[in-house]
């Protein structure tokens, strides 16, 4: 009977042990998860300060595409074929090519389109959007310029004519904090930024 008071006596410490580590493991693995958790992404970061160049006080997107192996002639017919078919898309309007100089092998489109906000059975929340497409073509580059945009809103009720340079730039269209876009304003910042994306993503892939 001694031997087996004993023995329990010398269990009880590694029992309670062992129940104070069952009690501690969650503490641990909350602050596990705690550290895990990853931070909030801003959907409007891409979109803020900066992301609207100006030059010479107007509002112009740039980038020089590198196509290495290829002759300016080959760069010009390539951009040339796209610039033209993206006149005839169906949210063009009155777009067409102003320049297609093969002896400098220099291009340039002035383009008119529908650029959507929302679209649904409700409403339909759009602009006309301007702008100029221009491409000077090098052996194994391209650069490129998308430049004098401007917009035709709400033509239906009150038209607003609206220049870039004052309507979708840094103090134009992001809070002071350069936290969010503004509503109105910023509405047609991201859209647009989208589209500039867009095309000179196409004009890298067509270039690879």
């Amino acid at each position: 009977m001694k031997k087996i008071l004993m023995t329990i006596m010398a269990l009880v410490p590694l029992t309670l042990w062992a129940q104070d580590n069952t009690w501690e493991q969650p503490e641990e693995d909350e602050q596990e998860q705690t550290a895990k958790k990853p931070e909030k992404v801003n959907p409007d970061q891409k979109y803020l300060k900066g992301a609207v160049p100006l030059v010479d006080g107007k509002v112009v997107f740039s980038t020089t595409i590198e196509a290495p192996g290829k002759r300016a002639s080959d760069i010009y017919h390539i951009l040339l074929k796209y610039l033209s078919r993206m006149t005839r898309e169906k949210n063009q309007l009155n777009s067409q090519l102003v320049l297609t100089d093969s002896v400098n092998y220099q291009l340039g489109g002035a383009y008119e389109e529908w650029l959507v906000f929302t679209s649904n059975l409700i409403s339909l929340d759009r602009t006309r959007l301007y702008f100029v497409v221009q491409a000077n073509c090098h052996d194994g580059r391209a650069d490129i310029t998308l430049s004098h945009i401007r917009y035709l809103y709400d033509e239906e009720r009150k038209p607003k004519n609206l220049r870039a340079e004052e309507w979708i730039t840094d103090e134009e269209a992001v809070n002071k904090k350069n936290t969010r876009l503004l509503p109105f304003t910023g509405k047609f910042r991201r859209k647009t930024i989208d589209r500039k994306d867009y095309l000179f993503n196409k004009f890298q892939t067509l270039l690879k």
